[in-house]
C-alpha cells in the first residue's frame, strides 16, 4: 500500500494499516523521540504515546501538507507536554551574558553522533528541550516560550546555558581538544 492508502485505512481504525504506518515511521520518530527525552527508556514511551495520538487524530489529517511534519509536531508537542507536566524551574539572565557559546563544526565532526546524543539527552530536562527545539528544529524563542509557558529571556537564557555546558562536556570528555578551537 502507498502512503495515501495506509492514511485512509487508519482513518478507518484498520489494524493492518496502523501496523504498517508504525513500521514505515517508528524509527524515524524513534529518534525524534530521543532528543526530547532523557534516556532510551522515555523516548519508546514518548513514542507509543504518539503513536496513540496519531491514530487517536489521523482523522483529523486533511492531506494538506506533509504527513510526516504533521505527525513528528504531534511527537515533538507530546515530549512538551510530558515536560509541562515536571515543575520546570525557570531562570532568566541578563541579555548582555547571553554571549554564543558556539562549537567549531571541525570538532562536530570528529565526535561521534551517539555522543552527542548522549550529551543532550543528559542535559537538565528545560535546557534539553529548548536546545532542540531551537537549534535542531529550528523555532524561535518566541515560539519556544509559547510551546513551554516560559518567558523568551528564559528560553534564551536555557539555550546559551545548554551550549555552555555541552561545551563542557566536549571539552571533559576529549582533552586533546584545544580550548582554542572552541569560539567563545
Amino acid at each position: 500500500m502507498d502512503l495515501e492508502e495506509i492514511i485512509k485505512a487508519c482513518k478507518r481504525n484498520k489494524l493492518k494499516a496502523q501496523s504498517q504506518l508504525y513500521k514505515r515511521y517508528k524509527d524515524d520518530l524513534y529518534i525524534l523521540c530521543l532528543k526530547y527525552c532523557k534516556n532510551k527508556e522515555e523516548a519508546q514511551d514518548n513514542l507509543q504515546d504518539s503513536f496513540l495520538d496519531i491514530f487517536d487524530n489521523i482523522k483529523a489529517y486533511k492531506g494538506t501538507g506533509s504527513f510526516e511534519g504533521w505527525m513528528k509536531r504531534i511527537t515533538i508537542y507530546k515530549a512538551i507536554d510530558k515536560y509541562k507536566k515536571t515543575q520546570p524551574i525557570n531562570i532568566e539572565i541578563n541579555d548582555a551574558i547571553l554571549e554564543d557559546t558556539s562549537i567549531d563544526s571541525e570538532i562536530i565532526e570528529v565526535i561521534p553522533l551517539d555522543d552527542i546524543l548522549k550529551y543532550i539527552q543528559e542535559l537538565p530536562t528545560q535546557y534539553r528541550m529548548v536546545f532542540n527545539l531551537y537549534e535542531l528544529d529550528q523555532y524561535s524563542h518566541k515560539e519556544i516560550a509559547q510551546m513551554l509557558n516560559i518567558s523568551e529571556n528564559t528560553s534564551k537564557s536555557n539555550l546559551h546555558r545548554a551550549k555552555h555546558i555541552l561545551k563542557q562536556k566536549i571539552l571533559n570528555v576529549n582533552p586533546l581538544i584545544s580550548k582554542t578551537t572552541i569560539n567563545k
